[in-house]
């Protein structure tokens, strides 16, 4: 698969990224539109991707004039995946030929709140369906970047984006006094140097090493002390609300750019839409569409010309006949005169929306140029709001979870990046296989290409030394520092009693072999994996966990298969179980990693991608327990150091070990 890392020029770039964006957005929507298709509705529930047999009621309006309706039955299901955010399809029976898009605005146990901005008629009466589907709107912003890059439309370097551009960077540090007392040393230096430096800097963020923290300052050093306007992005919803909520703290004026159904409750009055319909100009825009209501009322009462009424007219000569008190073609006099005046109030309604336009672009353009910093996802930025905009530094969190295109989004807009990321985490998610490329980062080949502008965060707040030393020597060459505060930690600060099982004592690392005892499963017509009698003995340690007083929400479990993930959620109902996937970004006091593979051919699959091991291993704060079969996995090096690793420092327990707790 090739990786590319220098363009020849920007046709070269805009045409390689374009193809596999294409390939991508094509698997994206063939995905659903394949599965909507193969499945019945309610197999398409049981995987998570719809809910059936909703009843509907009106809500009321949001900001923007979206009408929002809640979708809710008593018992809907608790492992559905859509969220709020989601754009969705909704319907009586059949999603490809009747469903209306809507967006995800609230989420309760027993309900969906869906924000349209043409709702399907007649919703409140019978049942409704609720699918997942794709949202066009990234795929278009990204060709659209594509396009204004290759057409040499960029406020920042091209020589830099083709890979070409080691002579124009400056790296430097500039001196600072931090307004955030609490950094370290490395976040210190991280700002001082993102400051310095031309015009890329890359702060390279471990797990737990506090990147959006250092980010967080970098931004307040430029908008109070270098009065620039920072345009900040990240490729999630949520680590743009996480990078919102921290600017407001700091007393930063911030404005979010976005569907205010994906934007949290709690954030909605720093939206473009909300400032904008609380601007003192706004009440204008409010008497402009009463008027227009008034319009709209009184044409009821004329005849609307529609072709069936002006007979190949043109609105031209119907008003012409009118006023010449002249029929044709057999239309009535009193017709025309009525379809007359039914297009002068539309020219007045006309008149009213464009005087609105003008109104509502000039208060977004004060909401905007007033505000010190502007947030949006990578693919909001690329919105009609920000078309004509430039800024002086982007600042772009999530780097490396950001496909290329994704983060062109936003970087043609800046003459200066400051970005953030970890590309020894998870890539970006890629569906098609030979879109695979598009998994190899900005953030990424930029750390290859210009490594003198990459410095790393190495003091980590999250785990226990042990748990962190092998992560720091396998993916950050030995670099991790653990904090005084976090080093030594342990399971029993948090417990109200002690176990007899000494899978949990206080050592911070164990795996439990299952000996080969616990053979994989497939279910029929699925390519992932689960392992039953895993699970049950996952089960088993989470109710111990829970006895001795550790909280449910403080217990977390990974798993690398989705299979699996559906099958612990069954077992485990009151905690946390995610795939690797889920769990990226997010930590637990103790962690639970279900590894599910044991066949007598040893393969281990995609657990070959040793980035997803990473993210797995670095989510314990207190206590990581594997749990898996030692000879499968061993076939694999990195599994083998792993588990000689935890021999040595943490504890190596088997199944007949715990034999004597009741184990499966």
């Amino acid at each position: 698969m090739e990786f590319k890392k220098v363009f020849k020029d920007r046709k070269e770039y805009g045409e390689y990224f374009k193809n596999l964006i294409e390939l991508e957005r094509e698997a994206e929507k063939e995905f659903h539109i394949r599965e909507i298709k193969l499945l019945t509705g309610k197999e398409r529930e049981q995987r998570g991707r719809a809910i059936l047999g909703l009843k509907a009621s009106y809500k009321g309006e949001i900001v923007g004039g979206y009408k929002v309706y809640r979708f809710g039955r008593p018992d809907m299901p608790e492992n559905h995946q859509i969220k709020v955010g989601d754009v969705v399809l909704v319907s009586r029976t059949n999603p490809l030929k009747e469903g209306v898009e809507g967006t995800v605005y609230e989420k309760g146990k027993r309900y969906l709140d869906i924000a349209f901005s043409d709702p399907p008629p007649d919703l409140t009466r019978g049942y409704w369906r609720v699918d997942l589907f794709v949202n066009d709107i990234t795929f278009k912003r990204m060709n659209a970047a594509l396009t204004r890059f290759e057409e040499g439309k960029t406020e920042y370097p091209e020589e830099v984006i083709l890979g070409k551009g080691k002579d124009l960077l400056k790296v430097r540090e500039e001196e600072i006094k931090p307004f955030n007392g609490n950094l370290n040393e490395y976040q210190i230096e991280a700002v001082r140097r993102a400051l310095g430096s031309e015009p890329l800097f890359l702060i390279h963020g471990p797990p737990g090493t506090g990147k959006t923290t250092t980010l967080v300052e970098v931004i307040e050093q430029l908008v109070k002390n270098k009065k620039e306007q920072v345009l900040a992005t990240a490729d999630s919803n949520t680590a743009v609300d996480n990078l919102m909520e921290r600017l407001i703290k700091r007393g930063i004026d911030v404005v979010r750019i976005g569907h205010p159904a994906r934007v949290s409750k709690e954030l909605i009055e720093h939206t473009l839409d909300y400032k904008v319909q609380n601007d003192p100009d706004y009440e204008r825009v409010k008497e402009i569409e009463r008027k227009i209501d008034e319009i709209e009322a009184q044409q009821a009462n004329y005849l609307k010309p529609t072709p069936q009424w002006r007979r190949g007219l043109s609105d031209k000569q119907i008003m012409e006949l009118a006023r010449q008190n002249r029929k044709t073609r057999g239309i009535k006099l009193s017709k025309l005169k009525s379809m007359a005046k039914w297009l002068e109030l539309q020219e007045e309604i006309k008149k009213l929306i464009e005087e609105r336009k003008k109104i509502e672009t000039r208060i977004v353009d004060k909401v905007l140029s007033n505000s010190q910093v502007v947030l949006a996802t990578n693919s909001t930025s690329g919105s009609e709001f920000l078309e004509n905009r430039t800024f002086g530094v982007l600042v772009l969190d999530e780097a490396s979870q950001a496909t290329e295109p994704s983060a062109l989004i936003p970087l043609i807009k800046a003459k200066k990046v400051i970005m953030a990321g970890d590309h020894k985490q998870l890539p970006p998610t890629v569906l098609h296989p030979d879109a695979k490329p598009l998994s190899y980062t900005m953030f990424e080949r930029f750390t290859e290409l210009y490594p003198e502008a990459v410095y790393m965060l190495r003091i980590q707040y999250r785990m226990n030394e042990l748990i962190k030393e092998f992560p720091s020597e396998k993916f950050y060459g030995g670099g991790l520092i653990s904090h005084e505060g976090v080093k030594n930690i342990k399971l029993s600060d948090i417990a109200a009693k002690r176990s007899e099982n000494p899978a949990l004592d206080d050592t911070p690392i164990v795996f439990i072999d299952t000996l080969g005892k616990f053979a994989e499963k497939s279910r029929r017509g699925s390519f992932s994996k689960y392992n039953p009698e895993e699970g049950k003995l996952v089960k088993k340690l989470v109710e111990e966990l829970k006895e001795m007083g550790i909280r449910p929400e403080d217990i977390g479990v990974i798993t690398p298969y989705k299979d699996h993930e559906d099958y612990l959620k069954g077992l485990i109902p009151d905690v946390e179980v995610k795939t690797v996937d889920g769990f990226q970004g997010r930590e637990k006091e103790v962690i639970i990693i279900s590894l599910v593979r044991s066949n007598p051919d040893e393969e281990i699959g995609f657990l070959e991608d040793l980035r997803r091991l990473n993210v797995a291993i670095t989510r314990a704060k207190r206590k990581l327990i594997l749990v898996g079969d030692a000879k499968t996995l061993s076939s694999h090096p990195v599994y083998k150091k792993l588990i000689d690793y935890i021999r040595e420092k943490g504890k190596y327990l088997t199944v007949e070990d715990l034999e004597g707790n009741d184990t499966p």
